[in-house]
């Protein structure tokens, strides 16, 4: 249960910043439950994203195979850009594309050091 409230609570924090930033922003329904769809989806005047966020503490993140590959088929049926939302407490947020994470035997995953490196951060989307 820890799991989901430091999720939720992370969700909650992107999409009040979204909305400050005057985005429409809309959090799926079953988010945390299931992997179907991105967490959070956000529109302002023709920009469009789709953000699975993930608070995790490790220095590698890894997504299981079925949940990425939905996302993946999920940004392929709607041409909204997916990225994952990734923060580590007290860090920044890092927003990382589908195509920059490594396929592993169960999973995709990427470490906290190249998502620093290449990922976007909150402000890019402004």
């Amino acid at each position: 249960m820890l799991t989901y409230k430091k999720g939720s609570k992370a969700e909650r924090e992107l999409i009040e910043y979204f909305l400050q930033k005057g985005y429409s922003v809309i959090r799926a329904a079953g988010s945390g439950v299931n992997s179907l769809s991105p967490d959070i989806l956000a529109f302002k005047r023709g920009m469009q994203f789709a953000f699975e966020s993930k608070a995790v503490e490790k220095e590698n993140l890894n997504i299981e195979h079925r949940q990425f590959m939905n996302l993946k088929k999920w940004e392929e049926n709607t041409g909204i850009t997916c990225y994952v939302a990734w923060r580590h407490s007290g860090r920044r947020w890092r927003f990382i594309p589908l195509s920059l994470f490594n396929e592993n035997k169960k999973s995709f995953g990427i470490s906290w050091k190249t998502a620093s490196e290449i990922g976007k951060q909150l402000e890019e989307f402004v």
